[in-house]
């Protein structure tokens, strides 16, 4: 049988019976600012990071939240922490303390796995 080029695509849903909420709880008692976040992009309009690698805050905390961070490792070291992210978010998230805490825990996590 002929394929007529496409494909099945990989399923999309979010299996929430396996996903750790643990980090979004912790952040989101480091810093309350993060539940603001409306996901309105403003700060990947003036990430310095976003104009030369993938990195979106956006995606960073939608996947955090959901419980989904399994990319987190490699996405927030492409942050260079310069804030000009804070400047422009219109909810005053405080997103430089975010990857820091972000960075924090992951780093606790690695050391207790060890």
């Amino acid at each position: 049988m002929s394929k007529f080029g496409f494909t099945i695509s990989k399923d999309q849903q979010i299996d929430y019976d396996h996903l750790s909420r643990e980090l979004a709880r912790y952040i989101q008692k480091a810093e309350p600012t993060v539940y603001r976040c409306m996901s309105c992009g403003s700060c990947a309009g003036s990430c310095s990071a976003a104009k030369f690698t993938q990195f979106s805050f956006r995606k960073l905390v939608t996947g955090v939240l959901r419980g989904d961070d399994r990319h987190i490792i490699g996405e927030i070291q492409k942050c260079m922490l310069c804030g000009k992210c804070m400047l422009v978010c219109p909810r005053g998230v405080n997103t430089r303390n975010v990857i820091h805490q972000l960075r924090k825990a992951l780093n606790e996590r690695n050391r207790h796995e060890v």
